[in-house]
């Protein structure tokens, strides 16, 4: 579970920027939040929602959460020496444009509440810490920061990090991560901390996910029967699912196809077995007709991908930051969604939602407490900020949430003008 993120000089981000899913218990006590069995943490909640114009930066909140998980994951065994960090900072500033990116998460794992984070230009580490809270109290496992002047790299270990740490620091490259290094080299302390990233924090851009995990469930006949659950529990009309495997047969490219790019599919998928999906509908006499996956509607395909990471999550507890959640589903099905995050029974483990959207009708304060509402909007400066619901003086019950929104109360909308072109001399 994650309780803070924060991000600084990244993209359209410069100042710090914080984002927290404390639950605010003076708002409404117990509304679609938990208590954590960790010592030292605070009531979490849920789901969070992010609103704000189009180019406001509400996806760069979420590329800059999914740049620390990829730099985490691939700074040890991908990089090499002299490769580049993918980061960008903040280009509308002279001293930001050669200041480090900023990034840092405290989150719980294995009952235990980490606070860890990393500041990174294109091309090295500037400095990277951690502190585990393992009794409520903070213990400074690791301290690493570069003298950009001195051209020097200065450590501290603290005496509760255990294993070859002199080994793991003199292994790890000017771009690369100590965790990560550490975690290669079989530090087992470290490993809940790297496992967090790779395994509970999961990340998807506009779209959604490809819908090969969710036809890799249909497989197996159990987990079959959980999508088709989650998909008639949406009200789709699907009654069964059909999967088979078949080899890769380069005669299925349209002959359209330049032969250079047949060549470098046949490269990728020669010898391979795909999975070929038809969804089961019945017809008015009672037949069963099987459609092809392409011929579904988009929500549709967007939904069945859909089902396979939200059921994992749900099952697992993980914690999932997906931008536009409202990209080609009705508001009913957001509100779906979303609701199998706030529902005690089928959200056991405590997974986590946080979603960017434009989707305002699920605005509404008997789905969500103030603190699970963000804003997101530029400055003067050109540069994101986001802030929370809970900053504002709100009718408990009796406001339109949607409506104050929509008239600007709160901010984060676009401003729209008539193009000079239509203009009247």
């Amino acid at each position: 579970m994650i309780i803070e993120f924060t991000v600084k000089n990244y993209r359209s981000i410069c100042d710090e920027q914080v984002f927290s899913l404390v639950s605010n218990n003076k708002d409404k006590k117990g509304l679609n939040s938990f208590e954590v069995d960790s010592l030292g943490v605070p009531s979490l909640l849920n789901s969070a929602a992010i609103y704000g114009a189009n180019a406001a930066g509400k996806s760069n909140l979420i590329k800059a959460i999914k740049t620390m998980k990829s730099v985490v994951l691939d700074s040890a065994g991908v990089t090499q020496r002299g490769d580049k960090i993918d980061t960008t900072p903040f280009l509308l500033d002279e001293e930001t444009r050669q200041a480090p990116s900023e990034f840092e998460a405290i989150f719980v794992s294995n009952n235990v509440k980490y606070q860890y984070g990393f500041a990174v230009t294109k091309e090295r580490v500037h400095a990277e810490w951690l502190l585990a809270f393992p009794n409520g109290r903070p213990q400074r496992w690791f301290d690493r920061y570069y003298d950009s002047e001195k051209d020097q790299e200065y450590w501290e270990f603290g005496g509760s990090l255990l294993g070859k740490k002199t080994l793991w620091r003199d292994s790890t490259k000017s771009n690369s991560l100590f965790l990560s290094t550490a975690v290669q080299l079989n530090s087992e302390q470290l490993q809940p901390v790297y496992d967090w990233f790779k395994s509970t924090l999961r990340i998807a851009g506009i779209g959604g996910w490809e819908p090969s995990y969710s036809m890799q469930l249909c497989e197996e006949e159990e987990s079959r029967k959980k999508v088709l659950s989650f998909l008639k529990a949406a009200d789709l009309d699907i009654c069964d699912v059909k999967v088979k495997k078949e080899k890769f047969d380069i005669a299925s490219v349209p002959d359209t196809v330049p032969e250079s790019i047949k060549s470098e599919i046949l490269q990728e998928f020669e010898g391979k077995e795909l999975l070929d999906v038809k969804t089961v509908h019945t017809s008015k006499s009672g037949e069963k007709v099987l459609f092809d996956f392409d011929d579904e509607s988009d929500g549709t395909r967007k939904l069945f991908s859909f089902a396979g990471p939200w059921l994992d999550s749900l099952e697992d507890g993980n914690v999932l930051f997906i931008d536009e959640l409202h990209d080609s589903l009705h508001p009913k099905m957001v509100k779906f969604l979303v609701d199998l995050f706030h529902n005690k029974q089928s959200n056991l483990k405590n997974a986590q939602l946080v979603f960017t959207t434009h989707e305002t009708s699920i605005l509404d304060q008997n789905i969500f407490g103030r603190d699970q509402i963000w804003f997101c909007e530029k400055d003067k400066n050109k540069s994101t900020s986001i802030y929370p619901l809970s900053d504002f003086s709100v009718r408990k019950g009796s406001e339109n949430l949607e409506k104050s929104y929509l008239s600007g109360r709160y901010g984060a909308l676009p401003y729209i003008t008539l193009p000079k072109i239509y203009e009247v001399d």
